[in-house]
């Protein structure tokens, strides 16, 4: 299997993912909020790029909505819920349909639509991303969505720790930046100690969302994968045919 690694949202390439498996990560915290609402029980969750599209589909939609996301990392006017994954329980989640608009995360997902497969990962889905992607079985792209267009040190050290969840099934070829990835992962075990230089991870924490930053590095406590087909992102059904080690 060959990996490679997109650094942002911004440069993301047709011909970079067209036939390509993809997962999508932005761990803080779009992809944490949409692995979080889908394993309490929502029913899909709608990326869109901007406020108005989201708010045209609640007002059109026959399902029960809730709007969520955010601009700078502050919750929209008029949206019932933030980007954080802490606000989508089951009493929230639970037969809801999400409908999303963030600033890297949906956009990231949205302009992966050419890819075979859009996978969404994060520290809190890492191995059950990592074991769907080698069930699926093709090259892979691991789209970091970045900060305003920029590199992110928490998207790249998740990337690599999926990365290095892929390595214990298969044998990959890793391009030099999915190599500095798993480097990155590698000699930074303890993810949050390493992200806290990271410019997102001190806004979010400016802004008090302490426990969004711990509950976002928290490996590998859900094992569903979202993955994104035709406008939705569904819950993904664990397989069973990849076995963790003994």
């Amino acid at each position: 299997m060959k990996i490679d690694v997109i650094i942002s949202a911004n440069d993301i390439k047709e011909e970079k993912i067209k036939g390509k498996t993809v997962v999508v990560i932005d761990m803080l915290r779009a992809t944490s909020v949409i692995t979080t609402a889908l394993n309490n029980g929502c029913k899909k969750v709608i990326p869109v790029l901007t406020v108005e599209e989201a708010k045209e589909i609640a007002k059109n939609s026959k399902d029960s909505c809730i709007l969520g996301g955010e601009r700078n990392a502050v919750k929209i006017d008029g949206f019932d819920f933030s980007n954080s994954p802490l606000d989508y329980k089951k009493d929230v989640a639970k037969d809801k349909v999400l409908i999303m608009t963030t600033s890297n995360g949906t956009r990231a997902i949205n302009a992966c639509i050419n890819a075979n497969n859009i996978l969404i990962g994060a520290m809190l889905n890492a191995k059950a991303a990592a074991k769907r992607v080698v069930e699926i079985n093709n090259d892979l792209v691991i789209v970091n969505s970045g900060t305003a267009g920029e590199f992110s040190m928490d998207d790249f050290i998740c990337g690599g720790y999926i990365i290095q969840c892929i390595k214990d099934y298969v044998n990959v070829e890793m391009t030099d930046i999915a190599k500095t990835s798993h480097y990155i992962y590698e000699c930074n075990n303890n993810v949050i100690d390493f992200i806290k230089g990271a410019k997102h991870y001190n806004r979010l924490k400016e802004l008090g969302l302490e426990d969004d930053l711990t509950y976002c590095c928290s490996k590998d406590i859900i094992s569903i994968v979202p993955e994104y087909k035709n406008g939705c992102i569904l819950n993904g059904i664990p397989k069973s045919k990849v076995h963790e080690n003994k």
